[in-house]
């Protein structure tokens, strides 16, 4: 749908990005008087700004509190573009940079456990082995940590297992694989290479498990209720694979792992996958971004070596 001719004229003729700095500032301070502060703006020209904006728009931005201010959902949504706003000029600039310094774009990318392993190192060395000049910053994180940078622009994209859903609006999701999902141990766990085990053969230990907004704790969490409302006598919450396969090796926790994260420790027979298989089964990974649209030409290049990595 077109937007409304006069808004946009509003917009593009009236709008300044020191009104859109203190708007977010005072979406974050929710307080006026120090928003202002932040931006070194006195209290009455802050507020007039504020008022000149509604004015503009012709809607309410803010309710006003014995507390401060709270933003309304016009407000809300203003305040959501304005972080666009910043996070692509931020973009620009760094591209800017990277070429004046001989680089020929950057990615930044978000990723998850699932993708960390194999997905994303592969992928970049294949964007290098074409585009040696590319450069890459990657974030590590939970859903809930990097889905809302991917919305500000902050991120290019993430990459790893997908939400199925929270974290669906405004983004597109591309999957790549489907990954299967181990329970893993030390080798020195009582329960290393046991064969046939029945969960009752795991109640008696403690677990790594990953956080408890995320998809795979949420199924994790399921089965522990199936299983009569067990609960266990030890819960260590990480997605950091070094600080798991650290506490793995001490042989007195169970972790649950996707498999490609933990092959290679399988392979040399650092840790042990037990014989259990989860009544779930394996979960989706792939990409979440905002869209092709909205994706430099070096991230394009990147989501298209991911999804010829997924192929191979």
């Amino acid at each position: 749908m077109a937007p409304n001719p006069h808004l946009f004229d509003r917009a593009l003729h009236r709008l300044k990005l020191r009104q859109l700095r203190l708007l977010v500032a005072a979406g974050k301070h929710q307080n006026i008087q120090n928003a202002g502060q932040e931006l070194n703006i006195s209290q009455p020209a802050a507020t007039k700004m504020i008022k000149d904006l509604e004015a503009d728009f012709d809607v309410r931005l803010f309710d006003r509190t014995n507390r401060g201010v709270i933003p309304t959902a016009h407000g809300t949504a203003l305040i959501r573009h304005a972080q666009l706003i910043f996070a692509q000029l931020g973009t620009a600039a760094q591209e800017l940079e990277d070429l004046t310094e001989g680089a020929t774009g950057r990615v930044t990318n978000g990723t998850l456990v699932a993708g960390s392993a194999r997905l994303v190192p592969y992928a970049i060395d294949r964007v290098l082995a074409e585009r040696p000049n590319v450069a890459f910053k990657i974030v590590e994180g939970t859903n809930e940590v990097l889905m809302p940078r991917v919305r500000t622009g902050e991120i290019d994209m993430v990459v790893g297992r997908l939400p199925t859903h929270r974290h669906r609006r405004d983004l597109q999701q591309v999957p790549l694989a489907q990954e299967e999902i181990n329970l893993i141990v030390g080798r020195s766990h009582p329960l290393a290479g046991a064969p046939n085990l029945q969960f009752d053969d795991l109640r008696p230990f403690g677990w790594i498990l990953p956080p408890a907004e995320t998809t795979l704790r949420r199924q994790i969490d399921e089965v522990f209720v199936d299983a009569a409302q067990y609960q266990p006598p030890v819960v260590v919450e990480s997605v950091n694979y070094l600080t798991n396969r650290a506490l793995l090796g001490q042989g007195k926790l169970i972790g649950v792992a996707p498999r490609q994260v933990v092959l290679l420790d399988l392979a040399v027979q650092m840790l042990v996958q037990l014989d259990y298989t989860l009544p779930f089964g394996s979960g989706p990974i792939g990409v979440t971004h905002r869209g092709e649209d909205q994706l430099s030409p070096a991230a394009m290049l990147f989501l298209l070596a991911l999804q010829e990595e997924a192929a191979d």
